[in-house]
């Protein structure tokens, strides 16, 4: 591949060129790395092709990612009777027969050119979108002469002069800030940029000097498990003057630095627009007062501006999630699950202060993930104008139902709906005069920011400064400056001060009492969690209850191996359940124990807790009906029960058991009721959803575990660490890992193992350790998932390595083993849990409505037939899609499921593979490119 490059990136702009350039590539020996095409919209398809090293003369694999892009600009076609020779962008490859390859191009159609280059031969041929592919018989490396946004067909030419950016943090500190930091380093280095870094925020722009510090490869080291920010922020009155810009804008012309990154809140970031929107008259000025040369005042007319959000608030508009939020959430729900264990055994009550002047998310999401009995934030006060009276009724009930502890969550901004403060203290005074409750206040504080990045963060920072880099290479003068966010589980570029007018109009929309505005102003999934939130822990006083005739018996088995988020779905379920009329009945041990009849029916107290717990409190085992246990006895237990929904908790045996029971439905009359699944397994490999439960309490604690490694292996000095995950055939922890922690390489069934491959890795390895300082070598780790081959397992990677490496390091290896499974279920696996749990039992509700209305209608003897629904769509899996959650039958999954690999076909998730290796410096790691 080409230097700095991880793929290549092929745009078609319709259906038809996608399918013939699909058909050249692999008629030339491309193959596909996923098993088929997958399909995320109408007007999206993408795939991943692979030249391999080893069946070819090239020095290294070759990855085409080939999408349909109908924005796409498409390549103006060539004429035969021009020399495609003198073409400046193309893909050589080397071949030994270069007859048999003008037999392939004849034979597909292709058109093409023969030219003799003294004793060697040369082919230059078109694909469908008319991209120029190069064929030689001279040995050579493949090579790309590509563009700045390494894409085949877009006519960006490369910069004469090295571009310099420099990034930034402001505002208050946010974990992941540094991760954001490294990749906005580490991927401009790749695109041949010169980055610095402005320390301690926008004083370090006015100060100038040493403050900006020219960026290398080894300087983000490490920085990926750092929380705060390194370089530093800091409150900088002198910038919000002119002559504090001004003073800013010559150190940075003095520097050459004409783009500027900057990672803050709205604050930092409209500060950074404004800059951007004086920068004509800040050079004009400094022109002509003698600070700058002419020369220079030509050269550096414009300046750049791209925006990252990091705050830990998560108070943006236009993207659902901000840097640093999800890391705030985990120490809040660290502290609460601790406060919790000595608020039980006291009987006491809590209330918590968390952040949050103008934005309830963190309190929210904290009240939803622990379970807390009642909440305020900003955007929706409490009902009526005696709030006092409402909290202490549902801490006086929920007491009475025999919880010991109260928890109240608040955030800093809370008001009621007078616009009053809500404070901790009034709080407290009120649980402890009317309910004579033992009362504690605790002020988390800053304890909230603090701490290493949860590995969401590091992901989406990562990603984010790629995204950043792309923008800063393809901005313009007349582009309005950009904000990086992210969208439907998509990055995401949009216009930064539009982001910041919306933002602002939420505080202007609570000051005029305008409450249901400010909840729409949110991230889409802030309404429905918030219903979420009540359905399942304030709603609990017979208020939505259904008329009696549409109550459900509603079963829940845990089917598969046990993950994070299991509980909490339960949980959910039950409550929601309760709230509606209907009996909820656990059901232990999976398939076997509801043929055994394991039956118990759950209350709200029983469930009580069991957000904070990991495993699975019901039970679960990998048994499939109709193929372990008996489909006639799981049916008879059914009838038996008059269960009249199912929902399954689980992974891909709940996937399997989801077709049985449909298959079945035919024979057995009990069981056309609706069933669902809910997608739980660490592996991530269910289809019909964007993440199972439990998946990120695993890729959390993989991240920390790796961290714990790295830092061994760096004590070790010359140390690889060969680290094995789970996933079976699915590589989304090891992709998903190995971005978060920083990792090497890694090893994916998606792409297998090969000896060539390993081969290259050494070369890597070597080449990195000759770098090091003989006296401060890194230490590294490689993951690899477990099922990605039988003959190249950990034990003979790290074998090879350590053989290969000619004592230049040592390697290891570190099987993690099921302390991916167990552990506290993450915040991000409760919350998903709990939205899921809802959806799944409006589900049930949704098909059984007609038949049981139809029955109450006809006042028939038996109120409750047996038979609720036939409806292909009433057997489905309930999934997370970007931002929305969706219900998918069994049969329009199948053919997007690839069962003998027990996965999806299509892997949204794969777009984050190639940044693994590039961010290693895979391609680009010398000492002249360092230096």
């Amino acid at each position: 591949m080409p230097q700095g490059l991880s793929h290549i990136v092929l745009h078609a702009c319709t259906a038809d060129d996608f399918d013939s350039t699909l058909q050249f590539y692999t008629s030339l020996g491309f193959e596909k790395i996923l098993s088929q095409e997958y399909t995320d919209g109408a007007d999206e398809r993408r795939i991943w092709l692979k030249l391999k090293a080893a069946d070819h003369t090239l020095a290294t694999d070759i990855t085409l990612k080939l999408t349909l892009n109908g924005a796409a600009i498409p390549r103006p076609p060539h004429s035969a009777d021009i020399d495609w020779s003198l073409e400046e962008t193309g893909l050589v490859l080397t071949t030994s027969d270069i007859q048999q390859v003008k037999v392939k191009l004849e034979t597909i159609g292709a058109s093409y050119q023969s030219k003799d280059v003294g004793e060697h031969h040369k082919i230059f041929a078109l694909d469908p979108l008319e991209n120029l592919i190069i064929f030689t018989d001279k040995p050579a490396p493949a090579h790309l002469i590509d563009t700045s946004q390494h894409a085949l067909n877009n006519g960006a030419e490369l910069p004469k002069h090295a571009r310099k950016i420099g990034v930034l943090t402001s505002g208050g500190d946010a974990p992941g800030m540094n991760a954001a930091v490294r990749a906005v380093v580490r991927y401009g280095l790749s695109k041949g940029c010169d980055v610095y870094a402005v320390y301690e925020g926008y004083q370090g722009l006015v100060d100038g000097g040493k403050c900006i510090r020219k960026m290398d490869w080894k300087s983000v080291r490490g920085w990926l498990s750092i929380g705060g920010t390194t370089i530093g922020t800091a409150r900088c009155m002198p910038f919000k003057t002119r002559e504090g810009r001004l003073q800013a804008a010559e150190n940075l012309v003095k520097e050459g630095i004409s783009s500027l990154i900057v990672c803050g809140g709205d604050g930092s970031l409209t500060g950074a627009d404004v800059f951007r929107s004086e920068w004509g008259g800040l050079i004009d000025e400094l022109k002509q007062n003698e600070r700058i040369t002419p020369e220079e005042a030509d050269t550096y007319q414009h300046l750049t501006i791209v925006g990252l959000v990091g705050s830990i608030d998560n108070d943006m508009s236009s993207t659902d999630i901000t840097i640093g939020a999800i890391t705030s959430l985990h120490r809040i729900c660290e502290s609460v699950d601790s406060i919790n264990t000595t608020a039980l055994s006291h009987s006491r009550a809590f209330v918590i202060e968390v952040m949050g002047r103008h934005c309830g998310w963190l309190a929210l999401m904290a009240g939803i993930a622990t379970g807390a009995d009642f909440v305020f934030i900003p955007e929706r006060p409490p009902a009526g104008d005696d709030w006092e009276t409402a909290m202490c009724e549902v801490a006086h009930r929920h007491r009475e139902m025999g919880k010991r502890k109260t928890v109240i969550i608040v955030a800093e901004g809370a008001i009621d709906r007078s616009l009053n403060p809500i404070k901790a203290k009034h709080i407290k005074n009120i649980l402890t005069d009317r309910l004579g409750l033992d009362t504690r206040v605790t002020t988390l504080g800053h304890t909230q920011r603090g701490g290493s990045p949860a590995a969401f963060d590091r992901i989406l920072a990562t990603t984010q400064g790629v995204e950043a880099v792309d923008a800063v290479l393809r901005s313009s003068p007349d582009t309005p400056s950009p904000l990086i966010g992210i969208s439907s589980n998509k990055v995401t570029s949009g216009p930064l001060m539009k982001a910041v007018e919306l933002t602002h109009e939420v505080a202007k929309a609570i000051s005029e009492k305008n409450f249901a505005r400010a909840m729409e102003l949110r991230d889409p999934q802030f309404a429905e969690e918030y219903e979420a939130y009540n359905t399942s822990t304030i709603l609990d006083d017979k208020s939505h209850l259904l008329p009696e005739h549409q109550r459900l018996r509603v079963a829940i088995l845990h089917v598969g191996a046990p993950a994070g988020g299991m509980n909490a779905a339960t949980r959910t379920a039950v409550r929601y359940a309760l709230n509606r009329g209907h009996r909820p009945f656990g059901v232990y041990n999976g398939f076997p124990g509801l043929v055994r009849g394991s039956f118990e029916e759950l209350t709200w107290i029983s469930v009580d807790g069991w957000t904070s717990h990991g495993g699975s409190e019901l039970g679960t085992n990998r048994a499939v009906p109709g193929k372990d246990v008996d489909m006639g006895m799981v049916a008879y237990q059914i009838q038996q029960h008059k269960i009249q929904a199912v929902i399954l908790i689980g992974g891909f045996e709940a996937f399997s058991s989801l077709m049985k029971l449909e298959e079945a439905r035919e024979k057995y009359p009990s069981l056309c009721i609706p069933v669902c699944h809910i997608p739980a397994t660490v592996s991530n490999n269910v289809p019909g959803t964007d993440y199972s439960l439990g998946s990120d309490t695993s890729l959390n604690a993989i991240v920390e575990s790796c961290d714990s490694i790295v830092q061994s292996a760096r004590s070790s000095r010359r140390r690889v660490f060969v680290v094995e995950v789970q996933g079976g055939k699915s590589g989304y922890l090891a992709v998903e890992a190995g971005l978060a922690s920083g990792a090497n390489t890694i090893y994916i069934p998606e792409e297998g193992i090969s000896l060539s491959r390993l081969q290259s890795d050494v070369k890597h390895l070597m080449a990195l350790y000759m770098d090091d300082a003989a006296d401060r070598s890194e230490g590294r780790i490689i993951l690899r998932t477990e099922g990605v081959s039988e003959t190249y397992t950990t034990d003979v990677i790290s074998n090879i390595l350590k053989d290969e490496g000619h004592h230049l390091f040592d390697s290891r290896t570190a099987v993690l083993g099921h302390i991916q499974q167990g552990g506290t279920p993450s915040p991000m696996d409760r919350i998903r849990a709990t939205r899921l749990a809802m959806r799944a039992m409006q589900f049930m509700e949704k098909h059984t409505s007609e038949a049981l209305n139809t029955a109450f209608e006809q006042k028939r003897d038996e109120p409750t037939p047996i038979e609720l629904t036939k409806s292909k769509d009433s057997i489905a899996v309930v999934g997370i899609s970007g931002v929305d959650v969706i219900y998918s039958s069994v049969q329009d999954l199948l053919p997007k499921t690839d069962l003998k690999n027990r996965k999806p076909r299509g892997a949204w998730w794969y777009e984050h593979r190639p940044l693994v290796d590039m961010l290693s410096g895979r391609g680009l790691f010398t000492k002249q490119q360092q230096h």
